[in-house]
């Protein structure tokens, strides 16, 4: 799973990427000093399992991970090709998940590429050009369906009453994933797939903040309607945090903010995680929500989807609580299930194949 961030030129996309990943990257003040995407693995600290390793003296720890993709600034007019524009809507479309980071801060050491501060107005810039990039695609789509559904064609008909009201939505500015859509209608559900609207992606917003940042600018956003799901952060102060030892941080008395965000795109994603444990690894699987036994079994291999027989499972803190698996089992405390049980975030889990 990959989360693109995005934003205009000199927001700080890749300082944030640079604090996230601890990849070197180009941070320099001039817009487009990031060209082609700069990718980084990020883990997700989870202290489930840490504890489950304890428990288990493991020899190793794997943890969760999400892919971040620092993307090219974008410009007004990107969608008719401005700036990077081509190519940052070409790298945005592959990615699931987008963070948008919008600068709330005055530095006129660093240069903003409209010469002004306005979060909101910069929100906007990039909302619009996606909008206009997804516009364009399902206008496309619409005339072909509509040819199709003058044929009689039912599931046509399905779908271009569908994408009609994803466009006229587009059209009032709002974007593709705040439309209301029968969740499981099939043909609904194929169709959004075929569109892959940028709009359609899961949003969050970070605002950079400094010490010194304007709360007037963070209460315009707060009450901007494009502004729901979102988090605060200082990412210059991020990024000299992650060049810092534990040690050093700790007599500085700061405590590092970077990893809410890596667990708030999980979220973002509709991931969720289930372990196994033993004295060789304890480890975090990544599964999606809604996941049956044998689904989630996939994550570990094929054939445990395949040849799946039955999972053995208990919730971590129980098995805590209890101390290890045999004892667990031998008080009845382990639950087996088979091939329609959902699988919840925290489960601990064995497969019989």
């Amino acid at each position: 799973m990959q989360v693109g961030i995005v934003g205009l030129p000199n927001v700080g996309k890749s300082t944030l990427f640079k604090a996230l990943t601890k990849n070197q990257v180009d941070i320099n003040n001039y817009p487009f000093c990031t060209i082609e995407p700069n990718v980084g693995i990020v883990e997700i600290i989870d202290e489930r399992l840490e504890k489950l390793s304890h428990m288990s003296k493991s020899q190793k720890i794997i943890p969760a991970i999400v892919e971040f993709v620092d993307i090219a600034g974008l410009v007004k007019g990107a969608a008719k090709g401005e700036g990077l524009g081509n190519k940052f809507l070409a790298h945005i479309r592959k990615v699931d998940a987008i963070v948008q980071v919008v600068r709330t801060f005055e530095n006129s050491d660093i240069t903003h590429v409209h010469n002004r501060i306005d979060p909101v107005g910069d929100m906007e810039i990039v909302n619009t050009e996606l909008i206009l990039s997804d516009l364009e695609t399902l206008s496309k789509r619409i005339d072909k369906l509509q040819k199709e559904a003058r044929g009689n064609n039912k599931e046509a008909a399905v779908k271009l009453f569908a994408a009609e009201e994803i466009k006229k939505n587009l059209e009032k500015g709002n974007l593709a994933n705040q439309v209301k859509l029968e969740a499981k209608n099939k043909i609904i559900t194929e169709l959004i797939q075929e569109l892959s609207l940028l709009t359609m992606k899961p949003f969050l917003y970070v605002y950079n903040i400094s010490n010194d940042y304007c709360r007037d600018a963070i209460n315009r956003v707060s009450t901007n309607r494009v502004s729901a799901n979102c988090i605060n952060l200082d990412i210059k102060l991020e990024e000299e945090l992650s060049e810092m030892s534990p040690e050093e941080i700790k007599e500085l008395g700061l405590k590092p903010e970077i990893n809410k965000l890596a667990a708030k795109c999980y979220d973002l994603l509709g991931l969720i995680t289930f372990f196994t444990t033993g004295e060789k690894e304890s480890r975090a699987w990544t599964i999606k929500k809604d996941s049956t036994a044998p689904q989630a079994g996939a994550a570990i291999h094929t054939d445990f989807q395949e040849k799946f027989i039955r999972a053995d499972l208990i919730r971590w803190d129980e098995l805590l609580k209890i101390g290890y698996w045999s004892k667990a089992k031998e008080l009845g405390k382990i639950k087996t299930v088979g091939r329609d049980h959902i699988v919840q975030d925290g489960d601990v889990m064995e497969f019989k194949i």
